[in-house]
């Protein structure tokens, strides 16, 4: 069977990394409506949440580095494959039993598959230039389009349980078949052993030595882009609803549509400039946007919160591309699979553990105390992490020979 070339099996990738994220955020516009369809209590929606993130965490986890062994395709396929099952399992759910189950599966599938993608995209990019881009843009544009799509389709589509994953299940079963035609990018070496077998899968979070000065620079980074991300999806539609009285789904996924597609668009534009030129955008504007966006909602002034998450999704985009750049460019070939699903267990456990933290406390100290909080935190890594990479790039022009290079582009910032 023939192959696909090289750069058309790139936009494949790059589609179903974009798909994966997008089945992730689906589900997220529908809880309202199996809440009041099955009543059950604010507590067991966070342990829908929180399943999805703990499945998806063991399989970064233990299979992370898998792809780097037997090759990007296989673990691909095992992906898809599962992803598949999990939409079978939400068309069937008829309650919380099979919702969280569907939503276990499908963390599995998406752990099994994000760090291999990412790597993927690097591997096939056509250059480091359109690889960064589509790197950072495709999780934004995934997450806006799941939220989106979803929440028109539960608003005005017929069957809104039930469209939203018979398009997703179709779409993922046309990208399985088409894996069959992209051609694989890493070097199978196999185990030498069934002892390195157990090693490689046993759960374990790691990145190689020469990337691990960048990794911990980057480290604030990664945090705090991912920490606001699940603050607008955990809590960025109790806000729309109870804040601003907007209780139309579609609307509502329009608003929460804007942090994200505004990540993307960024992500496109910044597209060339060095990692600590993003950063040095990304931070001020992340934490900016984040501010006005606290201010909309105290003062209880939509435009102003729409104008706020525009920017802070600006910042998302300069800030995470900039950290995932510096720390791809050191990265080797051979471990990319296993440095991305490091990245991917930071991010998330990030985007996850303050969103369950914030929707237990929600109820006990209320929905703008809680969001004050959270801005707070997402503040705190903001300025942490723009001071560390002002202070290591005021060391990098000091002493040029201390392993951190230093581009013509940063040198202009």
């Amino acid at each position: 069977m023939s192959r696909l070339h090289p750069h058309r099996a790139f936009w494949v990738i790059t589609t179903t990394l974009v798909m994966v994220l997008f089945a992730s955020a689906a589900p997220s516009p529908l809880y309202p409506v199996y809440q009041e369809l099955w009543g059950f209590s604010s507590f067991t929606l966070t342990l829908v949440f929180a399943i999805y993130v703990v499945t998806m965490l063991i399989s970064l986890l233990s299979v992370g580095s898998l792809s780097d062994h037997i090759g990007r395709r296989p673990v691909l396929a095992g992906a898809l494959a599962l992803l598949i099952v999990s939409m079978v399992l939400f068309l069937a759910a008829d309650g919380v039993g099979i919702l969280m189950a569907a939503r276990a599966l499908q963390g599995l599938a998406t752990g099994a598959a994000i760090g291999t993608l990412t790597a993927t995209v690097v591997d096939m990019q056509p250059s480091a230039k359109t690889g960064s881009a589509i790197s950072g843009a495709a999780p934004a544009i995934g997450l806006a389009g799941g939220v989106a799509v979803a929440g028109i389709l539960v608003q005005y589509a017929p069957a809104p349980r039930f469209l939203i994953y018979e398009i997703t299940l179709a779409l993922y079963a046309v990208l399985m078949i088409a894996l069959l035609i992209v051609p694989e990018t890493s070097e199978r070496v196999g185990f030498s052993s069934r002892r390195h077998v157990a090693t490689t899968l046993a759960p374990r979070a790691s990145v190689p030595a020469e990337v691990r000065r960048e990794f911990w620079i980057a480290l604030p980074a990664f945090i705090a882009t991912w920490s606001l991300g699940g603050l607008f999806l955990s809590l960025g539609s109790s806000v729309v609803a109870k804040v601003f009285d907007v209780d139309n789904h579609a609307q509502a996924g329009l608003l929460l549509f804007g942090f994200f597609c505004s990540a993307a668009i960024t992500s496109l534009l910044i597209t060339g400039r060095a990692p600590a030129s993003k950063l040095t955008f990304g931070y001020p504007a992340l934490a900016g946007g984040a501010v006005i966006s606290l201010v909309g909602v105290l003062a209880g002034n939509l435009p102003t919160y729409v104008v706020g998450s525009l920017i802070a999704g600006s910042g998302f985009a300069g800030t995470y591309i900039g950290a995932l750049d510096s720390v791809s460019n050191r990265t080797p070939a051979g471990q990319r699979g296993q440095v991305f699903s490091t990245v991917f267990i930071v991010s998330y456990v990030a985007f996850s553990v303050p969103a369950v933290i914030a929707g237990l406390l929600v109820g006990h100290v209320g929905l703008r105390e809680t969001v004050i909080g959270y801005v707070t935190y997402v503040l705190a890594l903001a300025v942490v992490g723009a001071l560390i990479t002002a202070r290591m790039r005021r060391l990098a022009s000091i002493r040029p020979d201390s392993g951190v290079q230093v581009s013509t582009a940063d040198a202009r910032v």
